[in-house]
């Protein structure tokens, strides 16, 4: 009997590489609440285009009132694809239907595998990373990525146990996706996690707030600059929690917390970095809480810089740039204000 594995939430990331993972020939099903993605998946397959090529892949999809089925073949491998706050309930759905040596996988934004583990036991949970794919499920049953793949130059997935060892579970995830894109397992889940928040959280908010897109951020000057100080702010929280950062962008921490701080010369360096990534940029490409603003939807704001911001608090070190981004996203998310990019003027 081949692996079976699940993904809860196959909308944007889960779509996109729950589909390539079935292109190799996988067991793989897609879970999600979209009744018409579900139904087109079912009827038509998942369509993935963009950066990759156009691929339509058969795969098994079910609407979630259909995943008791899963009763009578139990899961090996669960992703978590959700948005962050749909977590808890998405953990305790697919974890009755785990086999006994059965786990789930954090693939998503911000920081959630203790909420995770809350619900099925730190041993059944690992972490996986996702930086920089770049993906937007524009309409019901099609997909598709807006920045290059990573390939050798870039490492798309980074694998990791919440105890920081390698073993053949991380070695079996990268190995899966590898067909997706890079992949590596690391020792340093936490560090990593961090890193990704940091590096979510520099364009998160300002597309949520301002209505612009991934290569619209980084041409405007304004907007590069408030990244930085947002970099800043989130890598000097992040070292008093004790991670590790890796590299933002091919740059170690330490250059971007003195760009934040003024210093012309690493400004320089790091603006330098951000104009090089619109390479791999497509003109469609927007980060997912912008998505979000653009289709209605409630944003991770409060998981991405608004978890930087409480985390702030707490080592009693002040993220102000994370909190006021967090509140101007709030504003339009409840209708108060438009999405502008006079929005950023404040800060």
């Amino acid at each position: 009997m081949g692996t079976r594995i699940v993904f809860v939430g196959a909308g944007a990331v889960g779509g996109y590489v729950g589909g390539h993972i079935a292109r190799t020939g996988e067991d793989v099903t897609l879970i999600d609440p979209w009744p018409e993605h579900i139904e087109y998946i079912k009827q038509h397959g998942i369509h993935l285009s963009g950066t990759q090529g156009e691929h339509t892949v058969r795969v098994k999809a079910l609407h979630l009132h259909e995943a008791q089925r899963l009763f009578k073949e139990p899961v090996d491998i669960a992703f978590i694809c959700t948005k962050s706050y749909d977590t808890e309930w998405a953990t305790m759905l697919i974890g009755q239907y785990l086999a006994p040596d059965g786990f789930v996988v954090s693939l998503q934004n911000s920081i959630n595998e203790e909420r995770m583990a809350g619900i099925v036991g730190w041993g059944k949970v690992v972490g996986c990373i996702a930086s920089t794919i770049g993906v937007d499920a524009y309409q019901a049953g099609h997909v598709t990525r807006t920045l290059q793949p990573g390939g050798a130059a870039y490492t798309v997935f980074r694998v990791g146990e919440v105890h920081g060892r390698i073993t053949s579970r991380v070695e079996t995830l990268v190995r899966m996706l590898s067909a997706v894109d890079s992949a590596k397992p690391t020792t340093n889940l936490w560090g990593e996690r961090w890193t990704k928040l940091t590096m979510n959280a520099m364009g998160n908010g300002i597309s949520a707030c301002t209505g612009m897109g991934n290569k619209a951020l980084i041409e405007s000057a304004q907007c590069r600059r408030l990244s930085i100080r947002l970099a800043g702010e989130a890598i000097r929280i992040g070292r008093a929690l004790g991670y590790t950062l890796e590299s933002i962008r091919g740059l170690p921490p330490e250059k971007w917390v003195a760009a934040a701080g003024g210093d012309a010369a690493a400004g320089g360096d790091v603006e330098g970095a951000m104009l090089r990534e619109l390479a791999r940029m497509s003109d469609a490409g927007r980060p997912s809480t912008g998505q979000d603003i653009l289709k209605g939807r409630r944003t991770e704001i409060d998981f991405i810089n608004g978890l930087v911001a409480a985390k702030g608090e707490e080592v009693g070190i002040p993220a102000p740039t994370h909190a006021a981004i967090t509140r101007l996203v709030r504003q339009v998310e409840r209708g108060e204000i438009e999405a502008h990019p006079r929005n950023v003027e404040t800060l």
